[in-house]
């Protein structure tokens, strides 16, 4: 029994229409093709325009590990280890793979050397090393959201209102909107994810013995049944073949990155996994309900189109009518609906949790949401087209009102504080002066190197490194410099800092006597390191600004209060 190719709303040539002779058919492939390039190419350059706005748009907060995971490591590598980067205890321990930041290392460095062969001013220069990482995300988000489109038009059929409904999903998603240009590694993951999807040969799931086909332009194609088999079994062996000159490619690959970075071997998952797993050292960070990913999860991925995809989820696993769709798009809806389910699943066993862990899933998501959306946004039948037209500009709406709130309001505070000590330190760089911070906020809670830029602006901030001296049973009790600061802030200053200087003079020769006395030189951000980079004791010294929450304003400031 044949499997046509094309979804009932997109197929472009009846079933019951003459055959047409093989020059009718090559001809009209060509036409095909031609136009479907130009198509690509014309939506292609769309999304890379649309999520290159979208990334040089956002000005909010929202993770720490889109810079201390990615841009804070790929600044050394570029820039070299002395230019203030904040590396971070996982890498510390190398518990990641230097991969993904080595991709932004190679962004910075080229955007560096072309700064320094334009002449940049210090301000532009900054503009340029702050931008040139969202432009290169924001590419990746593009063939995130492109391949979402090409894999729903191998699912539902070229031209289908399923497959423009997929792409549409997708753009209009606040979650990509406020996602899908930051520099996480789970962006580049999700964007591998459905290039992967699509590149799989989902034809393998149909009957290769079959005495019909139609090719992947809806065209009839002779039946050929003794050549039915032998080329799925060919493709079995190239795809195995494929895999293992891939797998291994990455693997050696990684292996050398890891080992230039690191200047030693090592294996940085089977660490990531001791450390998070057989240690538990991931609740440090918080543990969350075993429901997390069903009542969080998927309601903030999806927001508006969640109605939708649960009814595609339950459409692709319980079908009613199995003939009324092509057996290829029952096919890949199923799997695709059971791995969006079975994944969160497996998560839901580890306490530690976060939505974006989820996230690759997201244009598998839109896949299966696509189907319900169409049939009920674009469906040719003329009942209730006002109320449609209602529920659909209210949904656009809300999408736009989430989208514009989570990357110019929500959370803008450390980005634009971070701004501020830029221009700063711009100006103090006139008077060949130093621009010194301390952040008494908890742990991570802005950007650091990455958005400092500048070498002549020093910082130090409060750290949070986890219990790995510890044994597990002593976690639980266990506070780190942070949770110390907020326990008694006044008392942490006095501990630590002492008596706040007068004056920004009686500051710089404080800071000077200190780093004569003990021999040492002030790293930028967490505290003092002798001349080889060894941590001494640890000592903080007072600075020309002071960063923190508003609620610790009035402590603060009776604290503070006789400085310069």
């Amino acid at each position: 029994m044949a499997s046509p190719a094309l979804s009932q709303a997109s197929t472009a040539f009846e079933s019951d229409a003459p055959p047409l002779q093989d020059h009718e058919k090559s001809s009209r492939r060509a036409l095909l093709r031609v136009k479907e390039v130009t198509t690509s190419q014309d939506v292609l350059l769309f999304l890379v325009a649309l999520r290159v706005l979208n990334a040089l748009c956002i000005r909010t907060f929202f993770q720490p590990d889109e810079y201390f995971q990615s841009l804070e490591p790929a600044w050394e590598i570029a820039l070299g280890s002395d230019s203030g980067a904040w590396i971070t205890w996982e890498w510390k321990n190398r518990l990641r793979s230097a991969i993904h930041p080595t991709l932004f290392a190679g962004v910075y460095w080229i955007s560096a050397e072309l700064s320094k062969l334009l002449q940049l001013t210090p301000h532009n220069h900054a503009e340029l090393l702050l931008a040139a990482p969202k432009v290169t995300q924001a590419v990746i988000a593009a063939l995130a959201d492109y391949y979402t489109w090409r894999l729903g038009k191998r699912m539902y059929g070229r031209g289908s209102n399923e497959a423009w409904a997929a792409l549409f999903l997708s753009v209009v998603s606040p979650w990509q909107w406020f996602v899908s240009t930051r520099t996480l590694s789970n962006c580049l993951e999700t964007t591998l994810t459905i290039i992967a999807l699509h590149q799989w040969p989902w034809h393998w799931t149909l009957d290769p013995t079959g005495d019909e086909e139609t090719d992947e332009y809806g065209l009839r194609e002779d039946p050929k049944p003794d050549q039915a088999k032998e080329p799925a079994k060919r493709e079995r062996m190239v795809l195995v073949l494929e895999t293992f000159i891939c797998g291994s490619t990455v693997l050696v690959s990684s292996a050398i990155v890891d080992r230039l970075f690191y200047q030693a071997w090592t294996f940085p998952p089977l660490r990531f996994l001791y450390f998070n797993l057989a240690q538990s050292l991931s609740i440090h960070y918080g543990r969350n309900d075993w429901h997390y990913y069903l009542t969080q999860g998927y309601p903030l991925l999806l927001t508006t189109f969640l109605p939708f995809a649960l009814i595609g989820l339950y459409q692709s696993l319980f079908p009613q009518d199995p003939l009324t769709q092509p057996l290829l798009t029952a096919n890949i809806k199923r799997q695709l609906a059971t791995t969006s389910i079975l994944v969160p699943f497996i998560l839901s066993f580890i306490s530690h949790k976060e939505v974006r862990f989820i996230y690759p899933l997201l244009p598998a998501l839109h896949l299966l949401s696509a189907a319900p959306f169409a049939t009920y946004f674009f469906s040719k039948t003329s009942k209730h087209i006002t109320r449609k037209r209602l529920i659909l500009t209210l949904i656009l709406t809300i999408n736009f009102v989430l989208a514009i709130f989570s990357t110019t309001l929500y959370q803008q505070a450390p980005l634009t504080t971070l701004a501020y000590l830029r221009s700063r330190a711009i100006s103090h760089q006139s008077n060949n002066t130093t621009t010194t911070v301390a952040f008494l906020t908890p742990c991570h809670s802005t950007p650091w190197r990455s958005h400092l830029i500048h070498p002549s602006l020093k910082a130090w901030a409060l750290t949070c490194e986890p219990p790995l001296h510890l044994a597990r049973s002593q976690h639980a009790t266990y506070l780190d410099e942070a949770d110390q600061f907020y326990q008694s802030p006044s008392h942490w200053l006095s501990q630590h800092l002492g008596r706040p200087p007068k004056n920004s003079k009686e500051q710089q020769l404080r800071l000077s006597a200190l780093e004569t006395a003990t021999g040492v030189s002030w790293d930028g951000k967490l505290g003092y390191v002798d001349e080889k980079g060894r941590e001494r004791e640890r000592k903080k010294a007072w600075t020309g600004y002071v960063v923190a929450f508003g609620q610790l304003e009035e402590e603060l400031g009776a604290y503070l209060r006789g400085s310069g």
